[in-house]
């Protein structure tokens, strides 16, 4: 079943086109990994299907209903989450008052505090710490856990490790199996390819807010995501 469809959306920042006729299709259940180097489109793709910029062409459609011009703040009751890139979370409220926001729209589901510590347990060890004494590594773990908290039906994951220790990444991404496992179905964006060939069923490759290359993640070489993911 296709949960969440982008029909060939064109997505502009004033006069400058960040996306162009892009289509994308993510399955219930599914894990795809949206690659590409700095500036291809990714993060903007993103906040197209959370809500936060709106196509000036194009469709996107969650569980067969149009979104596309329902707010954020609408999508995530329906089970869209972000995390956005640079994590933002509150550093004036602890981590588990930074979980607890996430589950404010009081979806039902799998996650709760309980089952967010146990897939972070740096998460769990750091509950009472104020955001603004956490690191890098540690933000995006709360990130994550803030966004599981509205049990979405589909995690959109924008630069898990972007600007973090490798040790950390593989922390985080060690969490992301159990989050499948789950039943969420997970768009991630990531610019470190191996990692998002770890996790992923498919990848979907971006150059210049286009669409260069996708497929299944075991039936693509890397000879041919590099010529891509490059411009080649």
């Amino acid at each position: 079943m296709t949960l969440l469809h982008v029909d060939a959306v064109d997505v502009h920042y004033g006069d400058f086109q960040a996306l162009f006729t892009l289509s994308l299709s993510l399955e219930e259940g599914q894990t795809l990994a949206v690659i590409g180097a700095n500036g291809a489109g990714k993060s903007t793709l993103m906040k197209t299907i959370a809500g936060l910029m709106v196509p000036s062409q194009g469709s996107v459609t969650f569980d067969g209903r149009d979104v596309t011009r329902l707010p954020s703040h609408r999508r995530v009751p329906l089970g869209i989450a972000l995390t956005p890139e640079g994590r933002r979370i509150f550093p004036s409220l602890t981590v588990e008052e930074n979980l607890m926001v996430g589950a404010h729209v009081k979806r039902k589901g799998p996650w709760n505090l309980e089952a967010v510590y146990e897939a972070f347990p740096l998460v769990a060890d750091r509950r009472d710490r104020l955001g603004f004494n956490l690191s890098g590594g540690e933000q995006q773990a709360v990130a994550i856990g803030r966004a599981l908290m509205s049990n979405p039906r589909v995690l959109l994951l924008d630069e898990v490790s972007l600007g973090l220790a490798p040790v950390v990444i593989e922390d985080i991404y060690a969490a992301l199996p159990r989050i499948m496992e789950q039943g969420t179905t997970v768009l991630l964006v990531e610019q470190d390819v191996n990692h998002a060939l770890k996790v992923a069923s498919r990848v979907q490759c971006l150059l210049e807010g286009r669409t260069v290359l996708e497929g299944p993640a075991d039936a693509l070489t890397r000879d041919q995501i590099a010529s891509a993911y490059f411009g080649i």
